[in-house]
């Protein structure tokens, strides 16, 4: 099969479970619970495209598997964690309450199938780093170490800010500890470092033109769900973040600065 084509495959798999994870969202009135699902569909598509192509199981592909679903699985279960027993996400509920009526079909086209064909364009490097060239090179090896750096940031972030959040006593303040000392979002700059090491797999094997994964999910973290959203609604609740705005690094992991210091 052609790239085109086990690609073309790839869309069809989440075009079905978009279509069911809908049907769910519309009996459980929660449609966030396709955030749970963002990560695990990649996990999805990487051994999907697996499936179909002519190679073999060589070292690049068991190596990108390997990482894929460390990453997608313990995003989902942490999402799954962190979002049980809060209800819907207040982003979908707020459009729930806008549409009021057409909602119900008007979620598939807006939440569903957006983040699915989001989620297949992004994922070219993982078909790509399966299907061309299988010979290992030292891209292989920087990918890896660029991947252990970003999975370190993610999952460390998460995890000292849940620990933080666990304490009552932390309540209305804000963590600056750990990876949050260096940048206000270790976990988005995580998420996104691991992406650009799956393009150096990609890279790896020939396929350079998928560098508009990594730049998209970049940009969809830095301006559209990620930093942008989340720190406009920080800005409001708690009112140290000013002052921690000011000291730390919005996204690449930098020393804190000192006071009035601009910050990257």
């Amino acid at each position: 099969m052609s790239f085109l084509e086990i690609w073309g495959v790839g869309a069809f798999v989440i075009w079905v479970l978009m279509t069911l994870l809908w049907l769910l969202s519309l009996h459980l009135k929660d449609a966030s619970i396709v955030d749970i699902f963002w990560g695990l569909g990649f996990v999805i598509l990487a051994y999907t495209y697996n499936i179909f192509v002519e190679n073999g199981n060589n070292t690049r592909q068991l190596l990108l598997l390997v990482i894929v679903t460390l990453w997608g699985i313990r995003l989902g279960a942490y999402i799954f964690w962190r979002n049980r027993g809060h209800g819907e996400d207040y982003r979908y509920a707020k459009w729930r309450e806008n549409n009021g009526k057409r909602w119900w079909w008007q979620s598939y086209f807006q939440v569903f199938i957006l983040q699915g064909v989001l989620m297949v364009i992004i994922s070219a490097p993982l078909l790509a780093a399966q299907y061309y060239d299988p010979s290992i090179n030292i891209l292989d090896g920087i990918a890896i170490i660029l991947w252990l750096i970003g999975f370190a940031f993610e999952a460390g972030g998460d995890l000292q800010l849940a620990r933080f959040k666990a304490n009552p006593a932390n309540k209305g303040k804000v963590l600056d500890k750990g990876f949050w000392r260096y940048t206000r979002h270790p976990n988005y700059f995580g998420d996104a470092t691991q992406w650009w090491a799956y393009y150096l797999l990609a890279l790896a094997s020939g396929a350079w033109w998928t560098i508009f994964s990594p730049i998209l999910m970049t940009l969809f973290l830095l301006r559209v769900s990620g930093v942008a959203l989340l720190e406009k609604s920080l800005v409001k609740t708690k009112p140290q973040y000013a002052d921690y705005i000011e000291r730390t690094s919005a996204f690449f992991p930098l020393p804190p600065k000192k006071k009035n210091e601009k910050t990257s």
